[in-house]
Order: structure tokens, then sequence, then C-alpha cells
């Protein structure tokens, strides 16, 4: 694969393709987005971010443009292969079942994950910041692709490092107030505030909704300079993207 991307390590089928474009991918972007920002609402020129997509399908070789989305932190999950074409629906998780159909997730320090059934027939994205994560984005992801759980492989993404993600009370309070475990993904750093695992936290709702075939992991967007971050850059940081699809061939 090119030079700013990353190749999901995940045992998924051969007709089963995924990506991660880096903020290192080709781009024209220039400072503080650059190269590669793929985010049309972080306040790059609108243009540098078409000419970046641009040049992302061509990199990939895509199949077809990425279905982007309108992400909002809620628990939404758009059919791609009902939707408009070149529309930007408003979700923060799409499936397909098409070959050619290529899904995207942005993501600046939120946990991207990518679904695909084990016989490659279908295939998800979600975007689990903390609020959709604890609105159940995955469980809703996961009932749309309507697979059985053990059928089912995961990969999580380039996320903000429990290290790096300080949140308040309320985030905890989200996930514990419903699932006292989840206290285990919170480590206390000064009075009412705490160190937060999005990764455990997606890998516990994974787990309760019976999908054990989880991989990926292991990454800190704020940590590593591969990666677009809100935490450490600011409202004007860019957005990188994690994608899958379904080849027209296995080959």
């Amino acid at each position: 694969m090119r030079t700013g991307f990353l190749q999901p390590d995940w045992p998924a089928p051969p007709r089963v393709r995924a990506a991660v474009a880096t903020r290192a991918a080709p781009g024209v972007s220039v400072a503080p987005f650059g190269p590669c920002n793929l985010g049309a609402r972080s306040g790059d020129d609108p243009a540098a971010v078409a000419a970046n997509r641009a040049a992302l399908a061509d990199a990939l070789a895509l199949p077809s443009a990425p279905l982007w989305l309108r992400q909002v932190h809620g628990t939404r999950v758009v059919d791609a292969d009902a939707a408009a074409p070149g529309g930007e629906p408003q979700a923060d998780a799409a499936l397909t079942r098409t070959p050619g159909r290529v899904l995207a997730i942005l993501t600046a320090d939120c946990l991207p994950l990518l679904f695909a059934r084990d016989d490659g027939g279908a295939v998800a994205a979600a975007h689990a910041g903390w609020r959709g994560l604890s609105a159940g984005v995955l469980e809703a992801t996961l009932g749309a692709l309507a697979a059985p759980p053990a059928r089912v492989l995961a990969w999580l993404g380039p996320a903000i490092g429990a290290a790096s993600y300080e949140v308040g009370e309320e985030v905890r309070a989200a996930f514990v107030d419903a699932d006292p475990g989840a206290a285990i993904a919170f480590a206390p750093t000064r009075p009412g505030h705490w160190h937060c695992d999005l990764e455990a936290l997606a890998r516990r709702r994974l787990a309760a909704a019976g999908v054990t075939r989880v991989h990926g992991g292991g990454f800190d967007t704020r940590a590593d300079p591969r990666f677009h971050s809100y935490r450490r850059d600011g409202a004007r940081s860019g957005r990188f993207a994690s994608l899958v699809w379904i080849a027209q061939n296995a080959s």
C-alpha cells in the first residue's frame, strides 16, 4: 500500500478491502491541515478538500467515490445501497452489501470502527466518539448489519489513547451509570476528571453484543503525528479517513 496509508490488521475475507488514509496521504492542503485533510467542515479550503478526496480515490484505485457522511455523534446508520448518489447523509455509520461501494468514516480522535461479515457479503463502518459510543452507535450498526455476532469481524482504527484523553465526570457517568463494569475504562487524574479508554469501552460493548472477533487498536492520535487530532491541534484540525468496501472480484 502506498505511503500515507495504513492496512488494517484483521483477518477479513479476501474480497473485503480496507485502508486508513493518514494526514501524509497524497493531498494539497497547507498548514495546519496538510498535506491530506479529508474533512469538508474543518475550515480548510473546500477546493483543497475536493482535490484530496480525488487523490485518495486515485491512490487506492477505489471502485467508486466514498460515501462521505455528515457525522453528528449520533446513532443513525445509513444503508449506502439506498443512499442518493453524491449526497452526504447525516449519520454516524453506514453499511453496504454491494461490491464496489466504498464507506468512509472521518475522525480526528474519535474511534473509527470497521465491520465485515466473515463471508464478505456485507461491511459497515462507524464513528464512535464518547457520545455516540454511549448512545449505542455500535449496537445500531450491528443491528443494521443483521448478521449473527459470531459471523462479524470488527477492527478498531486510530483513536485517542487513554493516556491522552482526559474527560469530566459527565463522560464517565454516561457509561458507568448504565454499566457499572465500565468503570474499568476510567482512571482518576485530578478531582472530577478521568483518563478514558475509548477502545476498552468499545471492546466491552462489542463483547456484550456477542462480537468477540475484534482486532486493531493500540493507536493514540494525539501522540502520533501521522494522524489529525482535535485534542492536539484544536478547532482547525483536519480529518483522516478509515475506509472499507467489498471488492468487485476477490483477486
